[in-house]
């Protein structure tokens, strides 16, 4: 099969390097890809939001699958211009896409398919959480323990521009669940974790994530099979009810609380940074299941894992999420690569031959092991060998997981 895969992150670059892998790829390409993702195929200067662009692209490489990695595109409904092309496509059309692009709207599926959400606050009372009703890159969310805290995060996601939702603070671990879907069915990708705030001790503000591991420990496949029946079945059946059948990739932010999973959002895409953990992990052929999801022929089918765990850990500009770096000179990447873990690109770019940073994160380390803690060991000893001006990371990333924590889904 010939891919094109839509996108430039580290998502994207883990996504390729799974691809690579298929015995049915012929050829890889990317629009517009980044250095990491150069290596395993070819990319195109052609933007993500490029729609037109990319339709002609698909066409001139005679594309069997585009497999769209971001969720701005899906928003603004590039899915649906490359199926009307009869183009074979992985990743929803706008209509389905709105479960990401709109609160409001996923709030309105979730009621109408009886999935147990945080619940809306009339007016807005600390605590709470307050979040924009649009696309924030991760970072439309802000958590309120205080009236003080409050009033910031009203003015910072006010900023945003669009629409306001204020939500009630529900307390309990989060787990992401992924499922990827054909518009009926839905198979789960093994439960992940990941660390949206920028410092130790989920200190500091939301970023796109800093980190992430897969499996959690403690949830297991019968509670996996449960939370798909209690939310992403549901709510498949909902928007196919309304003429939006999801075809992609289902992701459930959900928070365990005492009383029952609750969920605090949905995304329209595969997760950035859980995606980096949870790839290496899968013991199948990724393009065939991403190919039958697309066909509508994911009955009957599963994703076999392996029984390792698997830990990314973000190298990040030493401002983000408020500014990225830019031009700076990366070393260490093979010297990492060498030690066996994964160097995914996320925000880098060649300058004069050499791999530079270009963006909040710039790489993605990650790392598997037969344990989340000889995972995470792994991770960070490669980690400690990449370095330039003004990277930073976090030093927490599954460090409960690795000594022993587990998660219950109530």
């Amino acid at each position: 099969m010939r891919v094109l895969l839509v996108g430039s992150g580290g998502r994207e670059h883990a996504l390729a390097w799974a691809l690579a892998r298929s015995p049915r790829l012929t050829a890889l390409h990317a629009a517009p890809g980044n250095p990491g993702i150069a290596r395993l195929g070819t990319c195109h200067p052609v933007r993500a939001r490029d729609a037109e662009g990319l339709l002609d692209l698909s066409r001139s490489l005679s594309a069997d699958l585009v497999v769209i990695g971001p969720e701005t595109p899906l928003v603004d409904g590039l899915g649906d211009l490359l199926r009307h092309a009869g183009i074979a496509v992985f990743g929803p059309g706008a209509g389905a896409a709105r479960i990401e692009g709109s609160k409001t709207f996923a709030k309105e599926v979730m009621a109408a398919a009886g999935v147990p959400a945080a619940r809306t606050l009339d007016m807005p009372a600390a605590p709470c959480v307050v979040k924009t009703d649009g696309l924030a890159a991760g970072k439309g969310v802000v958590v309120c323990h205080t009236e003080r805290e409050l009033a910031a995060g009203l003015e910072l996601v006010g900023a945003l521009g669009g629409d306001i939702v204020v939500e009630e603070l529900l307390e309990g671990p989060e787990v992401s669940l992924l499922a990827l879907c054909d518009g009926l069915e839905a198979v789960a990708l093994p439960p992940t974790q990941d660390f949206k705030r920028a410092f130790d001790g989920d200190m500091g503000p939301n970023t796109g994530g800093m980190g992430s591991y897969a499996p959690v420990p403690g949830i297991d496949a019968v509670d996996v099979d449960e939370l798909l029946g209690l939310v992403h079945r549901p709510v498949l059946a909902e928007l196919a009810r309304r003429g939006s059948p999801f075809v992609g990739t289902l992701f459930a932010g959900l928070m365990l609380t005492a009383a029952g999973p609750r969920v605090l959002e949905f995304n329209c895409r595969f997760g950035d940074p859980e995606t980096q953990s949870l790839l290496p992990l899968l013991d199948g052929d990724l393009l065939e299941a991403l190919a039958a999801a697309a066909a509508g022929e994911l009955a009957g089918s599963s994703i076999a894992a392996t029984a390792d765990a698997a830990v990314t850990v973000v190298l990040a500009a030493g401002d983000y999420p408020a500014a990225g770096d830019v031009g700076v000179p990366i070393a260490g990447i093979e010297a990492a690569e060498r030690t066996g873990a994964l160097v995914f690109h996320a925000g880098t770019a060649l300058a004069g031959g050499r791999v530079v940073a270009n963006g909040g994160r710039v790489l993605n380390i990650t790392a598997t092991g037969g344990t989340v803690r000889a995972a995470r060991e792994a991770a960070y000893a490669a980690a400690d060998l990449v370095s330039w001006e003004g990277c930073r990371r976090r030093d927490d990333i599954a460090l409960a997981a690795a000594r022993g924590g587990t998660v219950r889904i109530r």
